[in-house]
C-alpha cells in the first residue's frame, strides 16, 4: 500500500534560524511503516542496477545510506566532515553560502571502477552532494546517481548536480 511521505515530515518553522522551514525525519523515521516504505521506494530504483558502494554524508545520509547499501547487496562508506575519519583521508573543500567547509573520506574506501550511489536524506543547495560526488570521483569511483528521500527544489540543488542522475522521494517546490 503506497503511503504519503510527505505526510510523514515534521515541518519545523524558524529552525535553525529565523524564516527557514526544517523539514524534520525523525517522524518518519519513527514509523516502520512509513521507513520500510521509503526504503522499499529507493530499492526499487536501484533494483538490478550494478552498484558496489553506497556512499553517504553525515549525518542523516547514514540511516538511508546504510539501510540502502544493505539492501542492494552494497558497501557503505560514510563521508565525514574534517577531522572525524581516524585513517589517511581524501579531502574535498566546498563553498558554502557564507565561507567554506569540508568533507572527508578514507582514501581506501572506494577502488577505481566501482560504481557509486550516493544516498542523503535531503538535496537542498547541492553543496553536500557535490562533494561527495568529487570525493569519490577522486578515488576512481564512477558516480551512477544520487538518491535523496527529500528534495527542496526551489534551492536549486540540482543545478550543482548536471550530467548526473538524480531520484528524491519528496520534493517541496517552496519553502
Amino acid at each position: 500500500m503506497a503511503i504519503n511521505l510527505k505526510e510523514k515530515i515534521r515541518s519545523v518553522p524558524d529552525f535553525p534560524k529565523k524564516g527557514v522551514i526544517f523539514r524534520d525525519v525523525t517522524t518518519l523515521l519513527k514509523d516502520a511503516h512509513a521507513l520500510r516504505y521509503a526504503v522499499a521506494q529507493m530499492k526499487k530504483k536501484y533494483k538490478g542496477k550494478k552498484i558496489d558502494i553506497v556512499v553517504a554524508p553525515e549525518s542523516r545520509g547514514f540511516i538511508f545510506g546504510a539501510i540502502l547499501a544493505h539492501e542492494l547487496h552494497a558497501g557503505f562508506v560514510p563521508v565525514r566532515k574534517k577531522g572525524k575519519l581516524p585513517a589517511a583521508v581524501e579531502c574535498h573543500e566546498y563553498e558554502l553560502e557564507y565561507g567554506t567547509d569540508k568533507v572527508e573520506v578514507h582514501i581506501d574506501a572506494i577502488k577505481k571502477g566501482d560504481k557509486v550511489l550516493i544516498v542523503d536524506d535531503l538535496l537542498a543547495t547541492g553543496g553536500t552532494a557535490q562533494a561527495s560526488a568529487k570525493l569519490a570521483e577522486k578515488l576512481g569511483g564512477e558516480v551512477i546517481g544520487f538518491c535523496f528521500l527529500i528534495e527542496l527544489s526551489f534551492l536549486k540543488g540540482r543545478e550543482k548536480l548536471k550530467g548526473y542522475n538524480i531520484y528524491s522521494l519528496i520534493d517541496y517546490e517552496k519553502e
